[in-house]
């Protein structure tokens, strides 16, 4: 085998009504909701823009190129989930949005050297780049039983259109605190951000020396309004005086499959 990737090919035969029968092993997809749920999963963030070369390529050409790239996603089907987003029209910093989780880091970066290895990637211009993993919950322990209950709140049902990516480096003072202190603040921080939680996903990476931030915030909401209160909410505790930075850059855009957002960039 060159790859651990292949189709593994198998023949059985059967004999009944004197037939033989070839089956063939697909490749197995890796398991998506383990990979968005599990602690100890790595994910990439990878924004890109298009450059003006790529519109003045044939059509033909442009088709070809997003065949190609689906080709290298079915290539990483087994290690990898993949999330994209369109940001043209909402972002300066980026046209697309990649998201992409696995069990070892190695597994993103082999996909996303392959993606611009490919003559759609060679019109990529990588803008950011987050690295981050995601733990188990860290002060939720230390909360009382009627925050974590109140944290069990549901999302309510029905597509998120929106997402929202912030990265977020604390400073050095909050590092310092004991781990009772920084329990109280998150407390007050979650304490703010409950009203939201059932317009607004969020799920938390942890980037410290895999980064030059501390922490990936991602969010998911069909009310933006509802998130823009959050983030004034949370702007408004004593936890974020340690947020020296906070975005910059800070990443809109709406949830598409890759089939839609190639279309975007193929017509």
């Amino acid at each position: 085998m060159k790859s651990r990737t292949m189709i593994i090919r198998t023949l059985s035969i059967v004999l009944a009504l004197g037939s033989v029968t070839l089956y063939v092993q697909q490749p197995h997809a890796a398991d998506r909701e383990k990979l968005l749920s599990d602690p100890g999963i790595y994910a990439t963030f990878a924004a890109f823009k298009l450059d003006p070369e790529w519109w003045k390529l044939d059509k033909g050409v442009r088709d070809t190129a997003a065949a190609a790239v689906k080709e290298v996603v079915r290539k990483h089907n087994e290690q990898i989930a993949i999330d994209t987003y369109l940001l043209r029209g909402l972002s300066e910093y980026a046209d697309v949005l990649i998201r992409v989780h696995a069990t070892d880091m190695l597994y993103n970066q082999a996909f996303l050297v392959d993606l611009m290895g490919t003559t759609f990637g060679a019109h990529l211009m990588n803008t950011s780049t987050f690295n981050g993993m995601t733990k188990k919950a860290n002060y939720v322990p230390n909360f009382p039983d009627e925050t974590k209950a109140a944290l069990k709140t549901p999302v309510d049902p029905g597509a998120k259109p929106y997402i929202i990516v912030i990265p977020i480096r604390k400073d050095a003072a909050w590092w310092l605190l004991n781990p009772e202190a920084r329990t109280r603040l998150m407390k007050e921080h979650t304490d703010a951000a409950i009203p939201y939680l059932k317009t607004v996903k969020r799920k938390l990476y942890h980037s410290n020396g895999l980064d030059d931030f501390d922490f990936i915030t991602y969010f998911e909401t069909d009310h933006l309004a509802d998130f823009n209160n959050l983030i004034l909410a949370l702007q408004q505790v004593k936890e974020n005086q340690h947020n020296r930075r906070f975005g910059n850059p800070t990443l809109l855009g709406t949830v598409h499959s890759l089939d839609e957002i190639l279309e975007v960039f193929t017509r």
